[in-house]
């Protein structure tokens, strides 16, 4: 698996926060759709099979970058 970059997977994870915020305030079959297709993303992007193990990896990626460069410094 490629990893992401620490931008690209906090432009997914904001994208997946606001399509999260956009369904529940109004729920449609639009913003079902964007919100399936960014949990998609996120998914393939940690290698995870669902939304919840999904952040729990990028949550992971996202401290071993700030570790990285706590190491590099």
């Amino acid at each position: 698996m490629i990893l992401p970059t620490q931008k690209e997977l906090r432009a997914v994870l904001a994208r997946f926060a606001q399509a999260r915020i956009d369904h529940d305030a109004l729920p449609t079959a639009r913003t079902a759709r964007a919100l399936e297709d960014v949990t998609y993303t996120l998914c393939v992007m940690t290698g995870a099979c669902t939304a919840d193990q999904a952040l729990f990896e990028a949550d992971v990626q996202l401290q071993r970058y700030g570790t990285d460069r706590e190491g590099a410094t």
